[in-house]
């Protein structure tokens, strides 16, 4: 196989693939080890941590407030919130993890981002998969009502997360204190996540402000896939795709930015 200005687009995305491949599992063993559940863990511990918000909102009785299941509005809200903020978290501190890997010529500080955020968001949606189906096989919630329209929501949720992390890496990388902080702030975030309300439920003047965040728009629209008509929602489809595609050109931008910088080290 032939490099530089003589490589193929074909041979240059297998080349591509084999470096995401090959940082994907050294992320695995390094994060979880070869022993007891190994890579299993990917999986269980998101699943573990929905069922805990799970069991805690189906025991507290939360649903004497609403007539809503309560365990499915649980289930619809929490693991999205989870997914981009776990992605945007472990972002920060892939490229100094991973400093000795880019004195290989193939592998780019852009490689070590995705390949965290893409395994963090394949745990959370294997995790999500699982605990749904398990829901509805002991009886606590029914089957989604259009479970492709939650596919979509799903995948510009995880558009988002990406774009997210890309924007909180690069000013992390510049402003250091601030990534020691994106963990707490984002506990702050949770109010604007639209995990634990409905907009429809909310005064029209919370709504117009609440809706230019676009994660609500991602939520409603999951929820509105698995409840269907039997709840308002204010989504818009078209507002949190295009969200997603400016954070995802700002973060390109932005990591580019301090990756010549690495590079000229």
């Amino acid at each position: 196989m032939q490099y530089g200005e003589q490589t193929s687009l074909r041979e240059s995305f297998q080349i591509q693939w084999r470096v995401l491949k090959a940082l994907l599992l050294r992320e695995i063993i390094t994060r979880y080890g070869r022993k007891n559940l190994g890579f299993l863990w990917l999986f269980v511990e998101p699943f573990m941590m929905t069922l805990v918000i799970v069991l805690m909102w189906h025991f507290f009785r939360a649903d004497r407030f609403s007539t809503l299941n309560i365990v499915a509005f649980a289930i619809t809200g929490y693991p999205l919130l989870m997914m981009w903020r776990n992605a945007s978290n472990r972002a920060i501190g892939a490229i100094d993890a991973n400093m000795a890997l880019l004195y290989h010529r193939n592998v780019r500080p852009l490689d070590t981002l995705f390949s965290r955020m893409t395994l963090e968001i394949m745990g959370a949606t294997v995790a999500q998969i699982l605990m749904l189906a398990f829901l509805v096989m002991i009886g606590w919630i029914e089957m989604p009502n259009d479970v492709l329209y939650m596919l979509f929501a799903w995948f510009l949720m995880a558009l988002f997360a990406i774009g997210l992390g890309l924007i909180i890496c690069s000013l992390a990388y510049y402003l250091e204190v601030f990534g020691k902080i994106w963990g707490t702030l984002t506990f702050l975030m949770f109010p604007i996540s639209g995990a634990f309300f409905l907009v429809s439920s909310l005064p029209s003047n919370a709504q117009s402000m609440l809706l230019w965040f676009p994660m609500i728009h991602g939520t409603e629209m999951f929820r509105h896939g698995y409840f269907g008509s039997s709840i308002v929602t204010m989504e818009s489809p078209s507002y949190l795709l295009a969200c997603d595609l400016v954070m995802l050109l700002i973060g390109l931008l932005m990591v580019r930015s301090f990756s010549n910088r690495i590079n000229a080290r």
